[in-house]
This record gives C-alpha cells, structure tokens and sequence, in this order.
C-alpha cells in the first residue's frame, strides 16, 4: 500500500459470509426483502463441495428434497442422489438464477464490532455494515480427538477432508474411528477395496435407506418430524450434536448398517479412547451404544406407522417389516496391537466443528461454537445460518436453508426497519 492513500471500506447494510447454499438461501431471501447485501466466499460458490469432498461421496438426501428459496431440482431423477460435483453445479446454477452478489475468492480475515453495525476484514478490503449473518457452515475443520497424536508415527492419520479414495491409502488394514454416516461410507469403500478394516463405534444413529416401500426422507417429512422446531425440543443442544444418521444414497436405495459392514468382514470394536505404543484400547459399551441405536430406529419406525394408521394413508406402502437388532461379537476386542493386526492407516470420522477463529465478536462458548437462539445472537445484527437444528431438524440439509433464511431475513429486516437500502452495496 502507497503511503499517503485511503482505501475507502465497502458499505452495504448487511454483509453473508459464505457462498453455500445456506448463504445464497439468505441472499436470495434478503433480496425479496429489498435489503442491500453482498455475499463473500472464501473460494468458489459451493466451494466445500467443490474441494472438502472424497470422490465417492453422495448426497444422504434424495434429489427431490434438493430446494432452495425460488428454485428446485430439475433432473430426470429425482429419487437419485447427487454426487459432490452435480451438488456444486446445482448450487452453482441456483446462483446464477439468484443472480446472488457474490465475491468469491474474498476471504474474511477478521470481524469486528463497530458503531452501528460490524467491520468486515477480507482478503480483499474491508466492508462495513449493519448486519452480518455467519453462513459458513458447521464442517470447516475435522474434530479429531487429543489422542491422535499418541499414534505411532509409521501410521498414517488422515481425516475425512484430506481422504479422497481407497487408492491414496497404504496397503495395509485401516482403522476408521466414527460410525455415522462418513464413518460408515469410507469404511465400506475401504473394505470393497480388500483391506482389512476395523471400525471403531461410538454414539449413533441407526437408520434405514427405505422403509414401507418409500425412502426414509419421505416418511420423516410427511409425519412433519424434519419442520420440528428447535423450541419444542427439551434438550435443544444435545439434539444439535447428534452424529449424523447412518445413510448412504445409492441408486439401489440400500441400506448402509453395521450389520451390513460385519457381512462384509468388517470388524466391530468399541470407542476408541486410548492409544499407547501400539496398543489400541476399546470401550467396553459396544453391546449398550448398539442397543440404544436400535431402540430408537424402533421407536422412529413406530412413529411412522402410527402416522399411517392415523392419517389413513391412501398411497402404497409395503410391509413394516422391522430390521434385525445389530449383531456384535459378544465380547469384542478391547486391545488391539495395530502392528500386529497390520493396521496402518487411522481415518478420523469423529466429526466437525466450525471455524470462528476469525470472529472477534464475544458470541462463541469455550469450544468455539456460537451461541444462538434459532441463528440469533446475543451480537445485535449478527446471526448465523446452516448449522444442524438451528430452527428446525432439517436446518443442516439443503432444503431445510429456505424456512431458516425466512426466518432469519424476517428478524433482520424488521431490526433495521425502513433504512433498509440507505447504502448501495458498493463492489470492487
């Protein structure tokens, strides 16, 4: 920078960090609302789908719930899931339809409470405005545990953003910590790929691909379960940090369990809680963690069929055929010498969390997650969007951004009144 010149801030009234689908949700949102606003993403629009995705991977939703305010899937198969690139391109052309002002390749450096509203540091100057709404996404950064770094250094530790295929693996047995949904999927190809895979479970959530002959997001939206809202829920934050449901999206439409891993040859050990030499220890609460699973699928199931039977469901439905409870060996292995098994590779499905190193606005609690009431902070003007359940079950899927962007925009708007459009987002 030349001494002796001003470079002048950026204005709109509100500024979306993000260029997801929850940011484009906001800003198509904002937009009806006449409310000036610029959208900025750190890469490309849909920029984790683009570059943070394993090659395999699918949508878990089918492409009939893939909306976004204004706009819907238009393929020829909407009970398909989509890949990570039609994802990106689906995102992408809502977009352009949106005609969304986005600055990409801007990335936030630093935000910082101002008179009357936030500054905005980027890559590539600096905005000020008078709300701001966080849309970043809950899965920046993998939440690999503490003990990871007591892994003898001969084994590779690589985490779901870093995994792309079975190929970039060593030859040798994997052990996947994690049993949700990315836990299990890489667990699967892994094993398809003739290694020896061990799978190392903790809490989850069972569930099955199809049930009475529909897919299970039908069911979950036709009993009204994915509009529950955060507020009629009596453990709001333990439900916001539930793994993820054991699905994978196929054209077969199948069922992804632990019970179809073991048929594989996969094999079933506790949580991972310690590592010493090469020395792998297990939790002993296989049996419990896997019994709870399964009463929850029943009772999830039981809702599904009370909901038939009350609604007097004309549609065609199969069989409420139950799964079988997960089988387990009754006495896992507790200790496992990695050497020895020929285990040389750990992926780490253990999760996510966001990344708010850049927010310099006392709103985050001592893990470095934002404290809201339904994306409200407790900030005046700042708010965030796409974390799981953040006004209704289905926040963390696409077609869930639509009703929280309403909402959202509804309390934004009505917080900066009539001035609304007093500055004209200004764009480099």
């Amino acid at each position: 920078m030349k001494a002796g010149i001003c470079h002048r801030p950026f204005r709109a009234t509100t500024v979306v960090v993000g260029g997801g689908h929850a940011g484009l949700a906001v800003s198509h949102s904002l937009s009806a609302r006449g409310v000036d606003h610029v959208v900025l993403e750190r890469g490309e629009v849909a920029n984790a789908w683009r570059r943070e995705r394993w090659d395999s991977l699918r949508l878990l939703t089918p492409n009939w719930q893939c909306r976004l305010p204004g706009y819907a899937y238009r393929g020829r198969d909407p009970d398909g899931f989509m890949s990570a690139a039609e994802v990106a391109r689906f995102i992408g052309d809502y977009a352009r339809f949106s005609a969304a002002p986005v600055q990409t390749h801007t990335a936030v450096t630093a935000v910082h409470p101002m008179a009357g509203g936030y500054r905005v540091v980027t890559s590539r100057g600096e905005w000020h405005c008078r709300a701001l709404v966080l849309a970043s996404g809950a899965f920046n950064l993998p939440a690999v545990p503490a003990l990871a770094r007591a892994l003898p250094a001969r084994v590779a530790s690589i985490t779901p953003h870093q995994y792309r295929n079975p190929a970039q693996l060593a030859p040798g047995g994997v052990l996947v910590v994690g049993a949700s949904a990315t836990g299990l999927q890489i667990a699967d190809e892994v094993r398809r790929s003739g290694r020896r895979v061990l799978l190392a479970v903790g809490e989850h959530v069972r569930m099955l691909r199809r049930y009475r002959g529909r897919d299970i997001q039908f069911w979950l939206h036709a009993t009204g379960l994915l509009d529950e809202h955060y507020q009629a829920v009596d453990d709001i934050q333990r439900m916001r940090k539930l793994p993820s449901p054991q699905l994978v999206g196929t054209a077969q439409g199948q069922t992804l369990d632990l019970n179809a891993l073991s048929d594989q040859g996969v094999q079933l050990v506790g949580r991972l809680v310690g590592i010493r030499d090469e020395l792998a220890q297990f939790s002993g609460s296989l049996g419990n963690v896997v019994k709870l699973a399964d009463l929850k699928l029943d009772r999830l199931l039981g809702t599904i069929d009370d909901w038939v039977a009350r609604e007097g469901w004309t549609g065609a439905v199969d069989g409420a055929e139950r799964p079988a409870p997960t089988r387990i060996d009754p006495t896992p292995e507790m200790v496992i010498d990695l050497r020895r098994r020929g285990i040389d590779t750990v992926i780490w499905a253990t999760g996510f969390r966001p990344d708010y190193s850049w927010l310099k606005v006392p709103v985050l609690d001592r893990k470095g997650w934002i404290r809201h009431d339904g994306g409200v902070t407790a900030a005046p003007g700042l708010y965030v969007m796409g974390l799981p359940f953040m006004r209704r079950r289905k926040s963390s899927f696409i077609w869930g951004a639509a009703d929280d962007a309403r909402d959202i925009c509804d309390h934004l708007a009505a917080r900066i009144g009539g001035r609304a459009g007093e500055h004209r987002a200004r764009v480099a």
